[in-house]
């Protein structure tokens, strides 16, 4: 039966542009200009007999039908790219794109990575583990690590690890400090963007912030950490980030023990994207290594 179709390439220019909500943007990815990306979505509207986009002078919005032709469009290149992909001889390597902040990416991501592609040696990974926070339904990324309470709207989710907070400094000052308010004769390391953590330690903990004490900001848990190996001051680790810190004996625990912070590490990802093999390989995957994770830390019977 002959199908009645739009030409691939205006269905391409569409699925980005409803994607990103931008025509700039789309045109960026496809590696197009912005007209030819708009002349695409022309094309396409003219085929269809309506309109998809509704154009501002800034800015562009699904319309109705848009939004409903958008997720056929996707659903039906994942269908397309997945039956290429398994094509006998086809050359083109798959690719995950994975976003996850630097200091998860560095001190529980990378951990474990390298088992992954030992196991599945034909997957290729791209990493974007810088600090700006980038939009799963926006910016074409596969799978992302994010840390929060949830619930995570119109993606699906997988709890990975629970957080906590603990003051953590070096074994010689953690020497010098017994009490809450001997903390007013060091410093206080914060991260800019989590700056009410420690107001929050300080409270949960039922105990009082040292009046007059230094304080110093850095933009990643990282920096914090970094400056607290240095002897700078006292930070407030996040486990568990801070655990190989911790079990090496460069930081210990002061004022503890760790109270849980009520947030999580998550997995996320599109329900649509479940149709590729590599999606479905690192979610099978990072499973399996949570429940041996588990295994590990139950108590012996």
């Amino acid at each position: 039966m002959a199908h009645r179709l739009p030409p691939l390439g205006s269905l391409r220019a569409f699925e980005a542009a409803a994607r990103l909500l931008s025509f700039k943007a789309a045109a960026e990815e496809l590696f197009l200009t912005p007209s030819a990306v708009s002349r695409s979505i022309q094309v396409l509207e003219d085929w269809l007999g309506t309109p998809v986009f509704l154009r501002g002078n800034r800015s562009i919005a699904l319309t109705e039908a848009g939004a409903a032709y958008a997720m056929g469009v996707r659903a039906a290149l994942d269908d397309l790219a997945e039956a290429t992909a398994a094509v006998p001889g086809q050359g083109r390597p798959a690719t995950l794109r994975i976003s996850a902040a630097p200091t998860f990416t560095r001190k529980w991501l990378m951990l474990r990575l390298g088992r992954f592609r030992a196991e599945h040696p034909g997957i290729s990974l791209s990493l974007d583990a810088s600090h700006r926070q980038v939009d799963i339904l926006r910016d074409g990324i596969d799978l992302a690590f994010r840390m929060g309470t949830g619930p995570w709207p119109e993606v699906e989710s997988l709890h990975l690890v629970a957080e906590s907070l603990v003051p953590v400094c070096t074994p010689a000052l953690a020497a010098r400090i017994r009490r809450a308010p001997d903390l007013a004769a060091t410093t206080l390391l914060q991260v800019a963007g989590i700056a009410t953590d420690w107001d929050w330690w300080f409270a949960a903990s039922g105990l009082e912030p040292p009046a007059g004490h230094a304080v110093m900001r850095f933009d990643t848990i990282q920096l914090a950490l970094d400056a607290a190996l240095q002897e700078m001051g006292v930070a407030l680790g996040r486990r568990p980030l801070v655990d190989d810190e911790l079990e090496a004996g460069r930081l210990v625990e002061v004022l503890g023990p760790a109270l849980p912070a009520g947030s999580a590490y998550w997995l996320l990802w599109l329900a649509t994207s479940e149709r590729r093999v590599e999606i479905r390989a690192f979610l099978n995957w990072i499973r399996l290594e949570l429940a041996a994770e588990a295994a590990v830390r139950a108590p012996a019977a």
